[in-house]
């Protein structure tokens, strides 16, 4: 028997989690059917029971919803509560159980797919909003040797930063708050754009010298050259864009409803050769 899934958002006629989802099921031999489900911006409450009472086992949730999924959900992950935001609900007999999966697919996607390690190393994580906050402590786990968060609201960043003092999460990693004109004289080996500045074609004010030799830049958005890609590429460092962190936040999310990982490297290798036609 088919068993049917869905992605939420508003938009969401760009999404191409019905692409992923639908390639992990050829993969793994999996029956089931995934769609794009739009809702009303006051009626995501009502648009995910409403997938329950058609017998859906599960959702990806993405803009704007994930705060909203956060708080219906009536069971919540390790992952989601530090993240505060919830893009996997997972549909069953108790109820509705919220997940996050975004910081493991940026850090499968970094350490497994770019071949590039967080242990011992420098990183600058961009941003101290949303996306910032479901990789925050996923990129903590991996035990860099130091994580600067900056962002242009500095209060932000410093906020993540004493959450994280909180926890007792910076007895293995050196976790502070810069603004962008504390950078200045700063290298990093990993640099995480988690912001939507790429969205207006923003540059962000960053120094040139900030990445260190062979240094990674990675923007979590996807399908476009953002002023941060470009500005990372004229300065020496290797960069990649967040398609491989959209397909393994995916296979997470597949495996967390079907018990099933899924490969992700033809996934993201089938992406390429369709950005190249």
């Amino acid at each position: 028997m088919t068993d049917f899934y869905a992605v939420i958002g508003n938009p969401i006629e760009h999404s191409k989690s019905p692409v992923i989802h639908h390639a992990f099921a050829q993969l793994t031999h999996q029956d089931i059917q995934y769609e794009r489900v739009l809702s009303p911006l006051d009626g995501f409450a009502e648009t995910v029971h409403g997938l329950i009472s058609h017998g859906f086992k599960g959702a990806n949730v993405t803009v704007p919803f994930k705060l909203e999924a956060f708080a219906m959900a009536n069971r919540l992950t390790e992952r989601a509560q530090d993240a505060g935001a919830v893009n996997t609900l997972i549909f069953d007999a108790e109820g509705i159980i919220g997940d996050n999966t975004d910081g493991v697919g940026l850090v499968r996607d970094i350490t497994q797919n770019i071949g590039v390690s967080f242990a011992g190393k420098r990183v600058l994580l961009i941003g101290a909003g949303g996306a910032s906050e479901g990789v925050l402590h996923p990129i903590l786990a991996a035990y860099p040797h130091l994580l600067i968060i900056t962002n242009r609201t500095l209060d932000k960043a410093l906020n993540m930063v004493k959450r994280v003092e909180a926890r007792d999460e910076m007895v293995f990693v050196s976790v502070n708050a810069y603004a962008f004109d504390d950078l200045d004289g700063q290298q990093f080996d990993i640099v995480i754009n988690a912001t939507s500045a790429g969205l207006s074609d923003s540059q962000l004010p960053l120094p040139s010298g900030i990445f260190a030799p062979y240094a990674l830049a990675y923007d979590m958005m996807y399908g476009r050259i953002t002023p941060f890609m470009a500005f990372a590429h004229q300065h020496g460092a290797t960069v990649f864009d967040g398609l491989g962190m959209l397909i393994e936040q995916a296979a997470e999310a597949f495996s967390l409803w079907r018990g099933i990982r899924p490969p992700t490297a033809p996934v993201i290798e089938m992406f390429k050769q369709q950005a190249k036609a």
